[in-house]
């Protein structure tokens, strides 16, 4: 998962750094808004190369 991948990196430190610096570029209005965006662009990500591998994997009946 990308995110524990991510997380286990960071320190407490650094995460409150990237916090502070997206509050003062978008405000905290807009965070919400732009993680549910980013939420939905990963899931259609995956759902797509889940979909690609399915076809990849699936025995093709058409061959000779």
């Amino acid at each position: 998962m990308l995110t524990s991948s991510v997380l286990a990196f960071l320190g407490m430190g650094e995460a409150l750094l990237i916090i502070a610096v997206l509050l003062l570029f978008f405000g905290a209005s807009r965070i919400p808004v732009i993680s549910r965006n980013l939420g939905r662009g990963i899931r259609e990500f995956k759902d797509a190369t889940k979909e690609k591998k399915e076809d990849i994997n699936k025995p093709n009946t058409n061959s000779k």
